[in-house]
């Protein structure tokens, strides 16, 4: 099962550079693919068309003041078994050929996070995915800390009897999964995959993220208390592999 993450979020300052996005989808991500122990590699471009609703929460989530990078533009996920497998000796995260290609200076505010799954629930739609394969077409992924340690086990509470649950029933939904952070800034993330941008948009923001807009439910009280990273929760599209 891919029970790690290894998130890089990053900027270009050219959005248009095809030589860049080339390279990442015909030679670096298949050759991150092609190493022993990688279950999947994808890239997703994060700014995608959501309502005026989570525009609205994103502007009042609290921010990270740390100094980090504050990429947010683009996500690059590769999944594996475990935490080992990502930081082995010169493996993935400590593999020369992985970390200093010559195209990787094109990336700007970098940020980078290894990630460990602590609860995944399947959605509706989750029959269009092979298990421990390539998240799905849509993600809304989340990276946050909390204000309190007592906020840290009430954000763990919320997931498993309100959000996930929900999830779990919410139509144009493949799969959810919570983590902690092994090493990075973020404590906890979130990982949403969705069959398509309007199915995100009409059942989960106006149903499920438009309670943090609401003073008396307990999702508002979560988003009072995470501290996000810069982009934080990301709309994304996936760039690679192809969505077909």
């Amino acid at each position: 099962m891919d029970d790690a993450i290894w998130a890089i979020w990053y900027d270009l300052e050219d959005n248009n550079d095809q030589e860049y996005f080339d390279w990442m989808h015909n030679d670096y991500l298949p050759f991150i693919q092609s190493k022993t122990g990688c279950l999947w590699a994808s890239h997703y471009k994060a700014g995608a068309n959501e309502g005026t609703g989570m525009k609205a929460i994103r502007d009042n989530l609290p921010r990270a003041t740390d100094d980090i990078g504050q990429g947010s533009q683009y996500i690059q996920l590769i999944g594996a078994a475990s935490i080992a497998t990502l930081t082995g000796n010169e493996k993935f995260v400590n593999d020369s050929g992985i970390a200093k290609q010559a195209q990787l200076k094109k990336r700007k505010n970098m940020r980078e996070c290894l990630f460990q799954v602590v609860s995944r629930v399947d959605g509706p739609e989750t029959n269009l995915k092979t298990p421990a394969t390539t998240p799905g077409p849509v993600i809304q992924m989340g990276s946050f800390r909390t204000k309190t340690i007592d906020d840290e086990f009430d954000v763990c509470s919320w997931y498993t009897q309100h959000r996930l649950p929900a999830i779990a029933r919410l139509s144009g939904c493949i799969a959810a999964r919570t983590m902690l952070c092994a090493a990075g800034w973020a404590k906890f993330s979130v990982l949403y995959e969705f069959t398509s941008l309007e199915d995100r948009r009409k059942n989960f923001e106006e149903k499920h993220e438009a309670m943090g807009l609401t003073d008396d439910k307990w999702t508002h009280k979560i988003h009072n208390y995470t501290v996000h990273a810069p982009g934080s929760p990301s709309v994304a599209e996936r760039l690679w592999p192809p969505v077909t």
